[in-house]
């Protein structure tokens, strides 16, 4: 074949190969146009099938999944101290998409985070202070790590990594934000004035106690030790310190004559706090509460007293910063939402599912 037959044929061939691809492409959607398109996360073919498979958001290239949703209830929940079971469908509903938006913002900020992983260290300290406060929760500590194994992390390693996964994003967010957070003089003045009642000295009383606790003795045994105690300290024959010293199962106050220092309404049960802010002043009485009886004296009393803006000034300042964290947190992640919009798919048929 002569040089020019040869290339006349391959120029045919390719000819050939280059109206396949563009038939393939663009007029009769064949294999290539299907496998490119699944490759594509975007495509009706890749949604179709992440649906089939549970997929209920797309965050950049990270699908989240039923499964993964209901983990993230579970835990959302569990952290709360419920379970789906006591709410209603809609309260239900509105858990599951306020946990998908957990999920959406823990993405986004996850890929924030590890741009800036430098800025963001967590250290031992602020880990163990968070398994502190949330082994709180709980009556032990096997009873946390079954509740964990319920909701399927493996290990407390698997729980401090998903912490300091949190703790890392939080700073992430706080770095962005600090600066919204100043508060000026004048701010903070003008809050004080709008908010001036919340910060006055609330009524306070000074209380001491002989307490009997009535887990470890019957209810009866107790009102009658202390109503003999009640007999002694009226007649004179033994003093509240020494009866406190004899007699009460309170190891905080017992050594110091039962005295239990200045309180406010918001330091005690509210079993107890209405009774005995009831009480006239040196009139000793008994009380019985969910924990035990009480041999209980007002000692001293003082009343709801306004603060002046310099007197109250730091707790003014940490409510505001408090109060403009808040916002500015939350309007932070609503603009990383709004930038980051193109990259979120959210599938709500598969949610209702």
């Amino acid at each position: 074949m002569s040089p020019l037959a040869k290339f006349s044929l391959r120029l045919a061939i390719y000819g050939l190969v280059i109206a396949y691809l563009a038939g393939d492409l663009f007029l009769f959607h064949g294999p290539l146009r299907q496998k490119m398109e699944r490759a594509d996360p975007s495509s009706p073919a890749a949604i179709a099938a992440a649906k089939s498979r549970g997929v209920v958001a797309r965050v950049f290239n990270l699908q989240i999944t039923r499964s993964q949703l209901d983990r993230a209830v579970h835990e959302r929940l569990w952290l709360e101290g419920k379970t789906p079971a006591g709410l209603s469908p809609e309260n239900l509903k509105t858990v599951r998409y306020a946990a998908l938006d957990d999920l959406i913002d823990h993405e986004l900020l996850r890929v924030k985070a590890k741009a800036n992983a430098p800025q963001l260290t967590v250290t031992d300290e602020e880990l163990n202070e968070r398994l502190r406060l949330l082994l709180g929760r709980f009556e032990s500590k096997g009873a946390m790590e079954s509740s964990m194994k319920s909701q399927g992390i493996a290990s407390e390693q698997d729980l401090r990594d998903r912490i300091a996964a949190q703790i890392q994003q939080e700073k992430y967010v706080e770095l962005k934000i600090s600066p919204l957070v100043d508060v000026t003089e004048d701010e903070a003045r003008g809050w004080f004035s709008q908010n001036e009642p919340r910060f006055a000295r609330p009524e306070r009383i000074r209380a001491r106690h002989v307490f009997l606790a009535t887990l470890t003795r019957p209810e009866q045994e107790a009102r009658l030790k202390l109503e003999a105690a009640l007999a002694d300290l009226t007649s004179g024959a033994k003093d509240f310190a020494t009866l406190a010293h004899e007699l009460s199962d309170d190891p905080a106050s017992k050594e110091n004559g039962g005295d239990l220092g200045w309180m406010t309404r918001e330091r005690l049960p509210l079993d107890f706090a209405e009774p005995v802010f009831s009480l006239p002043l040196q009139k000793p009485t008994l009380l019985r509460t969910r924990i035990g009886w009480h041999l209980v004296e007002v000692t001293d009393r003082k009343q709801l007293e306004p603060r002046t803006f310099d007197e109250a000034k730091p707790e003014v300042v940490a409510a505001l910063e408090a109060v403009k964290r808040r916002q500015a947190s939350a309007e932070f992640r609503a603009a990383l939402r709004r930038f980051e919009a193109a990259k979120i798919d959210v599938y709500h048929d598969v949610m209702a599912d």
